[in-house]
């Protein structure tokens, strides 16, 4: 075992802030999510490092701390963390089997290898839920997209169905909904999840947070509408129009999900409100998430203040809720534009007051692709909701053609 992690415990015993800004932490993965953990940081004045293939990803243009590598390469995460104190992610699609092999030698790693293995197949993910008695969508698992056909022809599948790919989904990639023979193209090869379409009222989120002491604490529920274009989280709201009983019933699942797992880190789950008003879990992330990205302006503690309170174990805040209403929406590219991102109405949004505009540092462009994000503050929804139709109806992301 590394004799540095015997301080790093005696350092997260006393909580002396100068011995843990001494701590080498290493994250994987340098995209928004870093890049807003690493401003998170700064703050605080810790050593953070980023493994990732690019300088030209967010992360390096605001952290100087960054190595290119690839995250999902045994050779290159075990390099890379292997004078690490902590290592930590920011996408789970990783190496965990290097990550494994950390750990062995001394390594603090959180999430938890095996955590990540489970939670970044959806498969495997999948099954833990039933596992564990908790309600997901009906499922099973195929192992491609003849199997899928197979089934159809066979009657043992029928219309309408959702396919995820079990591995590398991300941001909308990786799922497609199936309703009849002519969506048949749209079927993805490979190891796949395929769900029964839920009849869904409302979709939500909620993070919830967990230190090696075993010390809980969430942000608010999260209520969410997606962008069918691109399968795409459009904006959040907070807080949700479901009623108290429900409200609880997400936090008790969510509480319940990170125990079991006995999982350290963050953890986003998704839930499904079906039209009968049953709470059903969609899926989870663990690390920081895109329906968590509002806390950076309203609240006591954004999800990444907390994400690293887990990772030095410090003490979690019991109170996290925010006064009034917040929103969060996606900046995307538009559709037909590629190319080096130029920004309409930018100026005008910048001066109306308590909207808050996170761009990521992306110098390309694409159709829906992520290139920011607007928290909007408010004291009643509908504040916030006109407050969100001006920002839609001036900010653009194009390119030069």
């Amino acid at each position: 075992m590394k004799v540095g992690i015997i301080n790093t415990f005696m350092i997260l015993k006393t909580r002396d802030i100068r011995d843990i800004q001494k701590l080498k932490i290493g994250v994987l993965g340098g995209g928004q999510l870093g890049r807003m953990l690493a401003q998170e940081a700064v703050g605080w004045n810790l050593q953070l490092s980023f493994l990732d293939k690019s300088e030209d990803f967010p992360v390096p243009k605001v952290h100087p701390n960054f190595e290119i590598g690839d995250f999902t390469d045994y050779n290159s995460v075990l390099k890379f963390g292997s004078d690490k104190d902590i290592l930590t992610i920011e996408i789970e699609n990783v190496n965990t089997e290097a990550l494994i092999q950390l750990e062995q030698q001394g390594t603090q790693v959180y999430p938890q290898p095996r955590v990540i293995q489970t939670i970044k197949d959806k498969g495997l993910q999948k099954e833990f839920y039933a596992e564990q008695g908790i309600a997901t969508a009906p499922f099973f698992l195929v192992s491609g997209k003849e199997e899928i056909l197979t089934k159809l022809e066979e009657g043992t599948l029928t219309y309408p169905f959702i396919q995820k790919t079990r591995t590398a989904g991300y941001d909308g990639k990786g799922v497609t909904v199936i309703k009849d023979d002519q969506q048949l193209s749209k079927l993805f090869e490979g190891p796949s999840v395929i769900e029964d379409l839920i009849d869904i009222d409302k979709e939500l989120a909620i993070i919830v947070a967990r230190n090696q002491s075993g010390q809980m604490t969430q942000l608010p529920l999260t209520e969410m509408v997606f962008d069918e274009r691109g399968n795409l989280l459009d904006y959040l709201i907070t807080p949700s129009a479901i009623t108290e009983e429900q409200t609880a019933q997400c936090s008790q699942l969510a509480t319940e999900i990170i125990s079991k797992l006995n999982m350290v880190g963050i953890l986003a789950v998704e839930f499904f409100l079906d039209k009968a008003g049953q709470i059903i879990v969609n899926e989870a992330a663990p690390r920081p998430h895109n329906s968590g990205h509002h806390t950076i302006n309203a609240g006591p503690n954004s999800q990444y203040d907390l994400h690293l309170r887990t990772l030095l174990n410090m003490d979690l805040p019991h109170q996290t809720a925010h006064k009034g209403y917040a929103l969060m929406c996606n900046i995307v590219g538009e559709p037909g534009y590629t190319g080096e991102a130029i920004y309409e109405g930018l100026d005008q949004v910048y001066a109306f007051p308590q909207v808050y505009v996170h761009l990521y540092g992306k110098t390309i462009t694409k159709p829906l692709r992520k290139m920011g994000h607007v928290n909007i503050i408010g004291d009643t929804k509908d504040e916030v909701l006109e407050k969100l139709q001006k920002v839609k109806s001036l900010l653009k992301v194009k390119a030069s053609i």
